[in-house]
């Protein structure tokens, strides 16, 4: 039997084929997704789970005439392959190739960027009511959207919104019951109880209580059912609703037993699915040494809670939960819930520690400032995947959190140079702080073996010396610290550096700057944050405020979004490697 795949470029081509050659194809996508992903790594079980869909999608649809929406993007490897990606499908991810999600500079068929939840149904409805403005009227918008995602209050917004419009819009919900840990809270409940009860689905149903013409749900592993019930809905005017039922993970049986963590599973074996150990590290995660410490902190401190939206895994917390199931919280995903909820737990006397990736932060910033920060409410914000992350790109770098939050009143800003430091400044932050924190530190492993020693106090606002020097003072916030002393030390000219942690972002060490700005003619700053408002920014201002001369250089990422790639070769790129670093410090 001939590859029918290998003759597919486009939608287009995809369109020449019969009906019944479909499942074929449907399995050679899986096995051509799975090879790739086995060796180049990537995301899986998302893509695995809606083959059948995005076949019968741009089958029927007139793509990219008619406009999809991927909500996350982790689901769109099999678009990607099907809209003029194929060849080029093993570069995903990579440094200079092509994006892990749908991004709009790479296809006329990515109609939308995402890799944040939940804006898929916004989106679409935005392009429907542009296409019912223009008078182009049979165009068709179609959102594919997973039930953890539309659980989220964004989605609950749009389809307030969709349900109340003459849009040309139809909604798939991919429920497959999972994200990236399983799906939590009341509105996943009832979907799962829609499944099996088909009067409830029928009769009292929150999606056709919200106008939207409902169908399902229905097998989306079925191709024949998924066509029938897509060309019946193509006829169909206004906002629609098709509920999906999908594996996360078909067609590989490793993920389907282990959705979590097939969900990006690294390398393995393409045959059984087993994953391809890599070699031991005996260094620490930065994850895992929040969720080891906080787990010993809560021992000792019953006021302790620990909150994620939707993060349980990654951020580590599955510790936590395991330990103290009655005090950890996945609230799903949904970013402003979160803070708002940890703010409201303050008040009461708790001790929230609420654990957000850096770059979902973003989606919550009016709440730290109101319900936080302007009421002075001791929330402990652990900021996971700060800095550069790598691979998933400009929707995830972790770059903005320190400017954004410097000018915020009342929060003080935390960056940990090491293991140890994260260990001790989570301690400090139970202890009866008066204020807001925020503790942001990376992604992946740290570079100390024996980090788990007896807590120790830091003093708030005091930064640190770690080398002395005669004439340059380097100042650096968080792990950047590890190039710039690899760089010094490379360095002829190493004794003319001093090296500072200042640590503190918010408040400033005062007194310390003042040291070396009286000492060091020549200082640079150093942060793996955005040069516009951050660290940088702060001493630039402290420096024009006692009216010092000193000559300032600020290093960190410029202003640009940063595209995938390891963290080495964007480090590279930006110019904060330990080489680019050598190189600045020897013209200095």
């Amino acid at each position: 039997m001939k590859n029918l795949l290998d003759n597919i470029a486009t939608p287009e081509d995809l369109r020449k084929l019969n009906q019944e050659q479909l499942p074929q194809l449907a399995k050679e996508l899986r096995n051509f997704i799975i090879d790739i992903v086995s060796t180049k790594e990537g995301h899986l079980g998302a893509s695995l789970g809606v083959i059948e869909l995005t076949i019968a999608l741009h089958y029927l649809f007139d793509t990219p005439n008619d406009l999809l929406v991927w909500d996350v993007g982790h689901q769109a490897y099999g678009h990607k392959i099907l809209t003029g990606r194929k060849a080029v499908f093993h570069t995903n991810r990579q440094f200079k190739g092509i994006a892990g999600f749908p991004a709009r500079k790479e296809s006329e068929f990515d109609t939308f960027g995402v890799g944040h939840s939940s804006t898929s149904i916004s989106a679409a409805l935005g392009m429907a009511i542009a296409s019912n403005l223009k008078g182009e009227t049979e165009k068709h918008h179609i959102a594919i959207i997973g039930d953890a995602s539309i659980a989220s209050g964004m989605a609950f917004e749009a389809l307030n919104h969709a349900g109340v419009s003459k849009a040309n819009l139809l909604i798939i919900l991919n429920d497959n019951a999972i994200g990236i840990d399983p799906s939590v809270g009341a509105l996943k409940e009832y979907l799962t109880k829609v499944k099996t009860d088909k009067k409830l689905a029928a009769q009292n149903n929150i999606i056709k209580a919200l106008n939207f013409d409902y169908s399902g749900p229905i097998d989306g592993h079925n191709l024949d059912k998924v066509l029938s019930e897509l060309k019946r809905l193509k006829s169909v005017k206004g906002p629609k609703f098709l509920h999906v039922i999908t594996t996360k993970g078909k067609g590989l049986q490793k993920a389907e037993e282990d959705q979590v963590t097939y969900h990006a599973p690294g390398k393995f074996d393409k045959i059984s699915g087993v994953r391809i150990k890599s070699s031991e590290n005996k260094y620490t995660k930065y994850q895992d040494v929040f969720g080891q410490t906080i787990v010993e902190l809560a021992k000792q401190n019953d006021k302790i809670v620990a909150i994620t939206p939707a993060m349980l895994t990654g951020s580590s917390l599955k510790l936590m939960l395991k330990e103290y199931p009655n005090r950890t919280f996945d609230v799903g995903i949904a970013e402003q819930h979160a803070v708002t909820l940890a703010g409201g737990m303050a008040t009461q006397g708790l001790i929230p520690y609420c654990n957000i990736y850096s770059t979902f932060l973003q989606r919550a910033y009016d709440q730290v400032i109101h319900d936080v920060a302007l009421q002075n409410l001791p929330v402990v914000f652990c900021l996971d995947r700060a800095g550069l992350v790598g691979e998933d790109g400009a929707t995830h770098h972790g770059v903005f959190d320190l400017a954004f939050l410097r000018c915020i009143p009342n929060l003080i800003i935390f960056a940990p140079r090491n293991e140890t430091e994260l260990r001790n400044i989570l301690y400090t932050a139970q202890l009866g702080l008066q204020n807001p924190i925020a503790i942001r530190y990376p992604r992946g492993y740290g570079k100390t073996i024996d980090w788990k020693k007896p807590f120790q106090k830091i003093e708030i606002g005091k930064g640190v010396s770690l080398k002395e020097g005669k004439s340059i003072a380097v100042l650096s916030v968080g792990t950047i610290a590890d190039n710039v002393e690899e760089a010094i030390l490379l360095s002829e000219n190493k004794k003319e550096f001093a090296h500072f942690d200042m640590r503190f972002i918010k408040p400033l060490d005062k007194e310390l700057l003042k040291e070396i700005f009286r000492k060091y003619k020549n200082i640079i700053t150093i942060e793996d944050g955005v040069k516009q408002g951050g660290f940088g920014s702060s001493i630039l201002e402290f420096a024009a405020q006692k009216h010092y001369k000193n000559k300032i250089k600020v290093l960190g990422i410029p202003d640009t979004f940063i595209e995938h790639g390891n963290v080495l070769e964007l480090q590279n790129q930006i110019g904060l490697d330990v080489k680019s670093l050598l190189d600045i410090f020897s013209k200095t």
